[in-house]
C-alpha cells in the first residue's frame, strides 16, 4: 500500500490501516520521542499520545509526494514531545551567559567512530532544555529564532543552551574516546 493509500484509507477510520501506519512509521515516531523525552516510559506516553493526535488530525493531512506522510507525521509527534514538555516546565532552563560557560577542547575530528546509538544516548542524557534546543536545532534544522518562537524563551537563551548543550555533549564524546 502506498503512502497516499495509507493515509486516504486511516482519513476513513480503516482500523487495519491505522494499524499499518502504527507498524512503518512507529520505531521511527519512538525514537523522535526517545531524543526529546529522554526517559523510555514518558516516551512510549507521548508515543501513545501522538497517534492519538495522528489519527484524530489525519482528515488535514495533505498527500504532497513520496516522503510527505512521514514528514507529517514527524512534526506531529516533535509537537506532541514539545506540549509533554511544556506542560512538565522542563524548558525553563536560566539562561548561561557566555561567561560561565566552561571551557572545553573542541574535537574537529567529528562523531564518526561514535555509534549512533551511543551517541543517541548521550544526547538523551543532557538536561531536558538543553537537549529539547539541541534537538530542534540539529535535527529539525529550526533556527535560533524559531526555536525561541516555539518554546517562548528568548533568543539568548536558545543559543546558550545550544552551546551548553554543545560543550557537554564533546566533554561525554572526549570520556567516551578516553575508554577505548
Amino acid at each position: 500500500m502506498t503512502e497516499e493509500e495509507l493515509a486516504s484509507k486511516c482519513k476513513l477510520a480503516d482500523n487495519q490501516a491505522r494499524k499499518e501506519l502504527y507498524e512503518l512509521y512507529g520505531g521511527s515516531l519512538m525514537a523522535i520521542c526517545l531524543r526529546y523525552i529522554g526517559d523510555r516510559e514518558a516516551a512510549e506516553d507521548v508515543l501513545h499520545d501522538g497517534f492519538v493526535r495522528i489519527f484524530q488530525s489525519i482528515g488535514q493531512f495533505t498527500y504532497q509526494g513520496v516522503g510527505s506522510l512521514k514528514a507529517w507525521l514527524s512534526r506531529v509527534m516533535v509537537n506532541e514531545a514539545l506540549g509533554y514538555l511544556r506542560k512538565r516546565n522542563q524548558l525553563a532552563q536560566q539562561e548561561v551567559l557566555m561567561e560561565q560557560l566552561p571551557d572545553t577542547e573542541e574535537d574537529d575530528d567529528g562523531v564518526g567512530d561514535i555509534p549512533q546509538a551511543e551517541l543517541m544516548k548521550m544526547i538523551a542524557e543532557l538536561p531536558d532544555g538543553y537537549r529539547t534546543v539541541f534537538n530542534l536545532y540539529v535535527f529539525e534544522d529550526k533556527s535560533h529564532k524559531e526555536i525561541a518562537q516555539l518554546l517562548g524563551i528568548t533568543e539568548h537563551t536558545s543559543s546558550s543552551q545550544f552551546y551548553r548543550a554543545k560543550t557537554l555533549l564533546a566533554k561525554k564524546i572526549n570520556e567516551y574516546r578516553k575508554k577505548l
